[in-house]
Parts: C-alpha cells; sequence; structure tokens
C-alpha cells in the first residue's frame, strides 16, 4: 500500500528520505529509498543511504547487498567499503570485514605506521 511518503519528485523524496534517517525512522527512510534506487540504480547517493539504513535497522544481509552493488559500480568509494566492513563485522564475519576495513583505510589515504609511503621511501 502506497503512503504519502512515496509521492512527489525524485527530489522530493529525497529530502523526506533524508529528513526520515535523521530522525531515525529507518524503515520509513528505507522504503522511500527503496522506490529511489529503483527508479535510478545508478547514482550511488540514495543506495548508500539505503544502506546506511539497513544497517541501522539490523537488516545486515540487505546492507551487504545493497553495498556490493555500490562497489560493483565503483570499487573506489571509500565510505562504502568502510560500511561493507563495518557491517560484515556485526555478522562475525571478521575475516572478510578486515579486508575490506584495510581497503577503505588505504583508500582514505590512511596507512599503517610501519607502511606508511614516506617510511617505504627511505627504506629504499
Amino acid at each position: 500500500m502506497d503512503t504519502y511518503y512515496e509521492y512527489g519528485t525524485a527530489a522530493e523524496r529525497w529530502d523526506r528520505a533524508q529528513l526520515f534517517f535523521e530522525a531515525k525512522e529507518y524503515l520509513t527512510a528505507a522504503r522511500i529509498l527503496a522506490g529511489l534506487v529503483a527508479e535510478v540504480p545508478e547514482q550511488v547517493a540514495p543506495r548508500l543511504l539505503l544502506a546506511r539504513t539497513y544497517y541501522h535497522s539490523a537488516r545486515l544481509g540487505k546492507a551487504e547487498a545493497e553495498l556490493r552493488t555500490v562497489l560493483e559500480r565503483d570499487p573506489v568509494e571509500a565510505y562504502a567499503r568502510l560500511m561493507l566492513g563495518r557491517t560484515l563485522e556485526r555478522q562475525g564475519r571478521r575475516a572478510e570485514a578486515a579486508t575490506q576495513l584495510r581497503m577503505a583505510a588505504a583508500l582514505a589515504g590512511e596507512f599503517p605506521a610501519e607502511q606508511a609511503p614516506t617510511e617505504q621511501a627511505e627504506e629504499s
């Protein structure tokens, strides 16, 4: 059953979904965002926010699926890698999570102290 939440332009629904997310009304935000993602599957922002709503409402399998779709389209999306790592951690999949978290850190330019680029260059 449709509610008034799903009506309006894509921009109006995006704004509404963000308001529901900020109000921690994750199920309502997810319902709006799922429609937007179906409408514009190539856009990353609605899919990332949808993944975040799933994460915060403990629908971790759905969050993981959305994040993997984002990463298929944009493998260097650091925030999606970070979110995927955290989602995998919450599922108890620590080894998979560690890989994603390391990649997210590298994409963000964060390196462990023993492997920092300046120190590697000095050793060469």
